[in-house]
This record gives structure tokens, sequence and C-alpha cells, in this order.
């Protein structure tokens, strides 16, 4: 999708495609086969077991033309009834002997299978976890949605199925090939003399369905995306209060017969090749037969009814294997496209990764010091609409990006404050980002008690940083669930007294299901300042020793703002807090006060000092007191 269409309203002239496509994304496919085989290496034991399953299952099955030979010109000739009972005794235990084998290999395989759809689904979860900030800002959910959801669950039958079947119509085929042979060399010639035919066809519709299902899938990404934007609960009251119902359902509908085009070309694909091959196996016995007479006709040997019977018998034995065969060809063909695009995922680049050897601070005091800091959004365009790679009057990073930090040094002592201001793009938001290590510093450092945070696990790093930012989010679970997302060994105790910290206990307490309440889509069963508590108490609970707060008050009504000030005056104490301002109300008690202006430190100081400077803060300051609401008169 283009970045300059709205998220709900999808080009129909462009199909979905991933955000985030990483170099080389169609590789060869010898090696993604290799790298498909690599994903079955835990379990080969099991493999192993069905493959023997699997053999002697073929080679049963292989006997019973031979004993059928036997009844037709032994036992019913010759009227020897115990022969006869003997033999047809055997048939039967031959088809029960296969029947259990295939049950058992099903079993295992299944077993298998799952266990690898399960693998690949927690290496892209775990994988997506832990990709920077940045990839989630360019890529929409639902794509991620459909990567795990409809591209591994698209892989079902194939990885389930696929390797049983692979082993099991192999051995079938060669063990009746060798059979056919031992009966008449002649007939069995005549047999696979349309083979290679069959084998070019199955491949050139293999072929045509990967291309095919590439497509599709890409089409079910866009939808899941669509889906995901436009149902949410923001989605939902976006359209309704822009009245674009309506042309959101015609949006989808397009969506959604696009697809209905692309389903009915996949399951379409190559049916009247493959139909002509079933066609020419249900003749190959006419043609046997036909052969049989023709060859008794020119005086050659004769071949005998039962011979004759049992060929026939292990023909379409074997046109059964080699269809199936051909067909998993056609549905190994499809399946790499469903592999390549989770592939894909699996091989973004991480950019932010704990060290080799990381350093774990047992206690953290919360020094924080931002040591030359220089920082830019790589090939991501800039805040006043030019590229990111144009150079800038500012400074430019080494690869010649527009800064967004430059040079950048600070130091807030364990227990301080630190609050940033600045106009809208200044980098305020961005400096708080890069503490808690959800971007990385393009050039400099950033310590706590001295040590770089690209230096510690990242586990100490998380326990050490909590940030409570504008936009809160709020699982669709109840709010104690909420709250142990901080930590899941919390008890009821300190659950309550978290939230009576955060000013929010006695709003839950007059809810009827008190903590058990469930708190809705994002949240949306609390107000915004409700929520911003709510947050402020989970953060509480992680006790972290340097709190991040990101304008966490400016979308509030006044009143509802002293609320949650009071909250964060609560989790700020004895903590060393940043603050991103934007109502400069709520920082004249920091320590330092820090005013950013495209990236760089334009003024530093303490509110009163820099008051009577009289420069950029003070005018900050008589702009937000031109705007704060006038009080009601009376």
């Amino acid at each position: 999708m283009h970045h300059d269409t709205p998220h709900w309203t999808p080009s129909p002239a462009n199909p979905a495609k991933p955000e985030h496509s990483p170099p080389g994304a169609d590789p060869d496919q010898p090696a993604q086969l290799r790298r498909i085989l690599r994903l079955f290496r835990p379990y080969r034991g099991r493999l192993a077991l069905v493959g023997l399953l699997v053999a002697a299952s073929a080679l049963v099955s292989v006997a019973s033309p031979f004993l059928l030979r036997e009844i037709l010109d032994t036992a019913i000739p010759e009227r020897r009834t115990g022969l006869l009972s003997l033999l047809a005794l055997g048939m039967i235990a031959a088809a029960v002997v296969t029947s259990v084998f295939g049950v058992l290999q099903t079993l295992i395989s299944t077993t298998v299978g799952q266990r690898v759809m399960h693998d690949l689904r927690t290496a892209v979860y775990g994988r997506l976890q832990r990709m920077p900030l940045a990839f989630f800002t360019r890529t929409r959910t639902g794509e991620v949605q459909s990567r795990i959801a409809n591209d591994i669950g698209g892989m079902q039958a194939t990885v389930t199925s696929t390797a049983t079947s692979l082993v099991s119509n192999l051995t079938s085929v060669v063990a009746t090939v060798v059979a056919m042979l031992a009966l008449d060399w002649r007939l069995t010639v005549v047999s696979l003399l349309l083979l290679p035919l069959f084998v070019w066809i199955s491949r050139r519709v293999g072929r045509e369905r990967k291309r095919i299902t590439s497509q599709r899938q890409k089409q079910m990404a866009a939808m899941s995306a669509m889906v995901t934007e436009s149902l949410s609960v923001s989605g939902i009251l976006l359209g309704r209060t822009m009245g674009r119902s309506d042309s959101l359902t015609r949006d989808f509908a397009r969506e959604s017969e696009r697809l209905v085009g692309l389903e009915v070309r996949s399951s379409m694909a190559g049916r009247w090749r493959m139909s002509t091959i079933g066609i020419v196996m249900a003749a190959m016995p006419a043609l046997i037969y036909w052969a049989a007479g023709m060859v008794l006709d020119s005086g050659g040997p004769s071949v005998s009814l039962g011979t004759l019977v049992a060929f026939v018998s292990l023909q379409q034995g074997l046109f059964r294997p080699a269809v199936s065969l051909l067909s998993t060809g056609v549905d190994i063909q499809t399946s790499l496209a469903l592999f390549q695009r989770i592939f894909e995922y699996l091989d973004l680049p991480i950019d932010i990764t704990e060290p080799a050897e990381p350093v774990r601070l047992k206690k953290v005091r919360g020094e924080v010091r931002f040591d030359r800091v220089d920082f830019t959004y790589a090939n991501e365009p800039s805040t006043n609409g030019s590229s990111a790679n144009e150079a800038s009057a500012q400074g430019s990073s080494p690869q010649g990006s527009k800064l967004t930090l430059s040079g950048i040094d600070l130091t807030v002592p364990a227990g301080g404050s630190l609050a940033v201001v600045g106009p809208t793009g200044s980098g305020k938001t961005t400096l708080s980002y890069l503490v808690p290590r959800l971007y990385d510093v393009t050039g400099g450092r950033i310590l706590i008690d001295g040590v770089d945070v690209r230096d510690l696990d990242f586990d100490t790093l998380s326990r050490a940083v909590g940030v409570v930012s504008q936009e809160t989010y709020l699982f669709h679970a109840s709010v104690a669930d909420n709250l142990r997302f901080a930590k899941p060994d919390a008890t009821d105790e300190e659950l309550v007294a978290a939230a009576r910290a955060a000013q929010i206990h006695d709003h839950i307490a007059s809810l009827p299901e008190g903590y058990d309440t469930l708190v809705g889509e994002r949240g949306y069963r609390f107000s915004g300042g409700e929520k911003q508590r709510l947050a402020i108490a989970r953060t509480i609970l992680r006790d972290p020793p340097v709190l991040i707060l990101d304008e966490a008050t400016s979308a509030l009504d006044t009143r509802t703002e002293h609320a949650v000030q009071q909250a964060i005056d609560t989790l700020s104490a004895g903590r060393t807090t940043i603050t991103i301002a934007h109502r400069l109300s709520t920082v004249r008690d920091a320590d330092q006060i820090v005013v950013l202006d495209g990236g760089r430190i334009a003024e530093r100081g303490s509110h009163d000092e820099l008051l009577a400077r009289g420069g950029r803060y003070a005018a900050l300051v008589r702009r937000d007191e031109s705007l704060a609401p006038v009080a009601p008169a009376g």
C-alpha cells in the first residue's frame, strides 16, 4: 500500500504488498527447499518412523495383486479351497495392516507438521517482538496479522501431510513398478510411456499456482489490514462521524471481489491439464487389455488371465500414488509462495540487539546522561516534508541523513528531574524514546549509572526505565490483568496500593465488578484521565528508578489533568524523571528545564532562570498563558 493512501481505503489499482520487504525477496528455489527441510530437522526421529511405516505399508499393499494372481490362476481353476481361503485371508490381512499403518503415519506426520507450524508462528512472533519501533510505524497491523494467520495457516495441509505423502507415494510407485516388471516387463513399458508428459504438465501447473497463491495472499493481507483498521473502535468512530460507513463497505466489497477472482483462478489453475491426466490414467486398463490382445494375435507369448488382472490392479495402484505424487509437487510449488512470505519476516534485520556479554545491574540508582547524542530517522521524511537524506544546515549523520537530534549533552542526577520543552517537531518525544532503546542513537551515547544503554541487557533496561505516554494502551482484559502486565506476580494488595497511589482505586471500586471489570477494546470503557491513571498505576507496580513522562497530560481537560498530575507527582517521588512537556504549567518545579529547537538545545536552566533570561522559554510561557482557559465569572 502506498503511504499516501488512507489505511482504511486501499487503492483499488494497487494490490497490497508487504510494507517492508528485504532485498532478495525471491530466493532461488533449491536454497528455499533446503531451508524448509531444516524446519523438520528437530523431528527427524519421528519422520524416520513414518518412513518405516510407509515402506512397510507399500510392501504389504503390493503383495495383494500377487495373491490375486494365485487365486485366479491356481486356487479357483484347480478348486483348491484351502489355498483359496488362505489367499483371501492374506488379502484381507494386507488391507487391515495397510490401514493401521496409514492411521499411525497420519498421526505422527500431522503431529510433526503442527509442531513445525507452531515453531514458525513462534519464530515470526518472536522476531517481530524484537523489531524496532520504526518497523511498526511503517507496517500495517493487518499485514503483520495476515503473515501469522493466513500465510502460516495456508501451509497447514502441505506441512502436515506433504512429507508423508511424498515418502508414501514415492515408495508405493517404486515398489509397484518393481512388481509390474516382475509380472510382465512389456506391459510395464506400455504403462510408463506417458509418465514424462504427466511430470511436465504437473510442473507447469505448479508454477502457475505458485504465482496466483502469492497474489492471493497479498490480497488477503490487504483485506485483513482493512478489517483491522476500519472495524476497530477508532475506525468505527471515524467512519461514522465522517459519514464514510457506506463508502468503507463499498471499498471492502471491491477488495473482496478481487479476492473472489484470485480464489477462482487458484482453484482452476491447471484443472483441465490435471483432468487430462486423470482421463488418460482411467483409459490405461483398456490400453493394457488391447496391448495383451495384440501381442497374442501377433503370435507373441500369451499372458495368463491372473497375470493380466494382477497387472491391471497394480497399474491402478500405481496411478493413484503417481497422481498424488504429481499433485504433491503442485502443492509444494504453491507452498513455496507462502514460505517465501514467512521467510521475508524471519529475515528482517534486527537493528536493536542485546550485546553478546550484556551488563546486568543489580541495583539502578537512576543517573541518566546524554553524551553528544545525535539521532536521525534514516530513510524517512523529515518533519518539514523534505527527504531525510537531504543535507541540513544543522548537520548531518555519517550517512548524510538529516539529524532529528544533534549534539545533545545532558545529565540528570539520580532522583533529579528534567523537563524538555519546545515547539512541535523539535525532537522532544524522540529524545524520550532513546533512553529505553525504542530507537538507538546515531551518534554519541546515553548512559544509565555510567553504563551505555546499548551495553545493558534488555531485562535490566526494562526494569530501569518506565514510560507513561500520552497514547495509553490497555489490553481487552480486566483491570487487574492490565495492571499485572507490569508485574505478573503482584498480589491484590499491591494492585490496590498502586491504584490508590494513582488516584484511581475509588473509581475502580465503584464499578460493579471492581478489578475484574473488562476495560474494553483499547480501554474505551474508561475516560482519557482514567486510562492515564491506570497506566500510572501499572508503572507504579513496575517501580522503575527512571521515569519517562511523554506529554502524559496534554490531551486532558484542566480538572482531569489536576487529578492525573497528582498521581504523577506520587509516581515521580524519589525517581529520576524526564518529562516531555506540552503544558508548561506542569514543569515549573523541575530541577532543570531544556528548550529544544530544531533538534538542538536552545536554552537550559530552572524555570525562574529561563524566565529572567527572556528568551525562547519565556516566549513559550507567554504563549501557554495566553491559551489557558478563562474561568467563568461568578
